[in-house]
């Protein structure tokens, strides 16, 4: 061993030792993991270990279940031990903390397990880091005189601590701190960016933004909103499940401030720009895996003349929540054979309506992911692009390329399936129209409120009723309704049958139906958890391809519509009315979602 190799070996613990030696970590690696940790000697006294974790990249469970090797820490299996009673006990434990107690507790991914029963004054801790520096100070909370940790696999431990300490979050409590620092008279009229930044590293915006962005993951947010209510106040809301509810409010501290952090850790979103809008996306890896945000800047009017005021909102897009399998989607049975058929067909289009945020682009990857493989050409063009779709080449939108440039290099470009994001114009339903005329498999998406407005308004785009009706497959409406929680729903007791049948519910089928409600509980947002999808599809049948182009110059849609029915087709209406027949909903999601039919 040379003698720089021995001075490395003098200067690691044995846990850097043993990593080396296991070729877990390299000479290198380690060399400047020392130097970080004697750079930070008094002051943030982390481990080797931690450093490694944090700075360098190893895989947190590989590392610190070698530090628990080492140090005879005994490891627990969170799923057995985690009931719903230790759960409660524990919540009951750290009730008497205070909020800078249980930040610490956040900090150090440390949790109080319980006192050991036969050594009563013992208190045994669990934690992903066992060798934190403050898990003495934790047991010190708990006036224990003796404690003893347990080792836990991080991303096993992580979504109990995000749990039970959810509401301390260490961010939050520094905002606070800061808020009492600053009163109102601090904030002037107009932007001084110097006073600006001074703002910001004040206030710790920038571990609010961060830590906002990995709770909205972990709580599974749709959409983040930001925005400012008055001169001093800025509030977060969090979308869940298809409604908004408030996250956090920022008192004290100028909106700029705080909407200056989140557009500078945005690209392609110019900061100093306050008039006009802007998009943008961010890139995090939360939980060990890759996270994208599409960040979306408006400017909006505020209470006074002088301020800038914006509003940002930022779209979650977990690639964990992709569905692949199209019979995952949740189609009804007719509904699930129309779409198979239609995808299955070597031409023609599929075309999904619904407002923002019904699910469109969920049910089309499904879709694309159903017909990829190695022999056809699969093209998408998207503005923006949701999520990487493998075995498909997703084309780039910029400056040099726009939407309508690059649909008409794809007939250039030798596909076999397309997607467009969406037809709007009559420049873009034209491309997509012939494409799917001229032996190309296309999707698209509309923005209409059923599938047979769909036609119409294709027609009133100024699309050719003849083309309308030998280009498309299928035309699916989607919805989604949240589902009531399985742990806490129960029946309603007390039915009101003029209501049910104004949402069309026969006698039979009241008679023969178990009507559920919402309670809440510790497992659901006030009584629902996730979302079911309802569909109403149109299934393009020689019938209705007839009817579309015997128009004249208006689109019959009621024509349409019956013609549907009486071929099995499902309104929305009547599509939610089955998923309460099979206690997934209750009759309000209907109503609050759908319209009569």
């Amino acid at each position: 061993m040379d003698a720089a190799a021995s001075l490395l070996e003098r200067k690691i613990d044995k846990v850097g030792v043993a990593l080396l030696h296991k070729g877990i970590v390299d000479r290198e690696t380690v060399s400047k993991a020392i130097s970080t940790k004697e750079k930070e000697a008094g002051h943030r006294h982390r481990s080797l270990a931690e450093i490694l974790v944090d700075e360098y990249n190893l895989d947190h469970h590989t590392v610190f279940s070698e530090v628990a090797r080492i140090y005879a820490f005994k490891t627990l299996k969170i799923d057995e031990a985690m009931t719903e009673r230790r759960i409660n006990l524990i919540k009951q434990m750290i009730e008497t903390l205070t909020s800078e107690q249980r930040a610490v507790l956040f900090k150090s991914r440390t949790l109080p397990l319980q006192f050991d029963s036969r050594t009563p004054d013992k208190l045994v801790l669990i934690s992903s880091i066992p060798i934190h520096r403050d898990i003495p100070r934790i047991a010190n909370f708990f006036r224990a005189l003796k404690y003893e940790v347990y080792y836990a696999e991080q991303k096993q431990l992580n979504p109990h601590i995000d749990n039970i300490l959810r509401g301390d979050n260490e961010f939050l409590e520094n905002i606070k701190e800061m808020e009492a620092e600053l009163n109102e008279s601090d904030v002037e009229s107009g932007i001084d960016e110097a006073e600006l930044d001074q703002e910001i590293n004040k206030s710790m915006l920038v571990n609010l933004f961060e830590g906002c962005l990995v709770e909205g993951v972990r709580l599974g947010v749709s959409d983040i909103h930001i925005f400012p209510t008055t001169r001093t106040v800025t509030e977060f809301h969090f979308r869940v499940d298809g409604k908004l509810a408030i996250w956090n409010k920022v008192e004290g501290t100028r909106p700029e401030a705080v909407l200056a952090v989140v557009k500078d850790r945005s690209l392609n979103i110019d900061r100093f720009e306050r008039d006009a809008a802007q998009d943008g996306f961010i890139q995090r890896t939360i939980d060990n895996t890759v996270i994208r945000f599409r960040v979306s800047v408006l400017p909006i009017s505020g209470s006074e003349y002088q301020q800038k005021f914006e509003s940002i909102v930022i779209r979650i897009l977990d690639s964990r929540k992709v569905i692949k399998d199209i019979g995952k989607i949740g189609f009804q049975q007719k509904a699930y054979e129309w779409f198979n058929e239609s995808i299955s067909k070597p031409q023609g289009m599929v075309i999904l309506t619904g407002p923002t945020g019904s699910g469109k682009s969920t049910t089309l990857v499904a879709a694309l992911y159903s017909v990829i493989t190695p022999q056809v050409n699969v093209l998408t063009v998207e503005d923006p692009v949701e999520y990487v779709i493998d075995g498909a080449r997703q084309i780039k939108i910029s400056h040099k390329v726009d939407f309508e440039q690059a649909i008409r290099a794809i007939l250039r470009h030798d596909p076999d399936i397309v997607m467009v994001g969406e037809m709007r114009d009559k420049s873009t339903a034209d491309i997509a129209i012939k494409l799917a005329n001229t032996g190309h498999l296309t999707f698209s998406t509309l923005h209409t409120n059923d599938a047979p407005s769909a036609v119409t308004r294709l027609f009133k785009m100024g699309i050719e009723p003849f083309l309308i009706a030998y280009a498309i497959n299928l035309v699916v409406a989607q919805r989604l309704l949240r589902r009531l929680c399985t742990q806490c729903k129960r029946p309603t007791k007390d039915l009101d049958h003029s209501e049910l049948q104004r949402v069309g519910f026969t006698e039979e089928e009241i008679e023969s139906t178990t009507f559920y409600e919402a309670v809440g509980c510790s497992k659901c947002v006030k009584g629902f958890k996730g979302r079911a999808a309802i569909h109403e599809s149109l299934f393009f049948s020689k019938e209705i391809r007839k009817a579309i182009f015997d128009s004249g110059e208006e689109i019959d849609e009621d024509l349409i519509r019956r013609i549907a029915i009486s071929q099995g087709m499902l309104t929305l209406r009547a599509s939610a009315r089955e998923r309460v027949k099979e206690g997934i909903t209750c009759v309000s999601e209907v109503i609050s979602a759908t319209m009569s039919d």
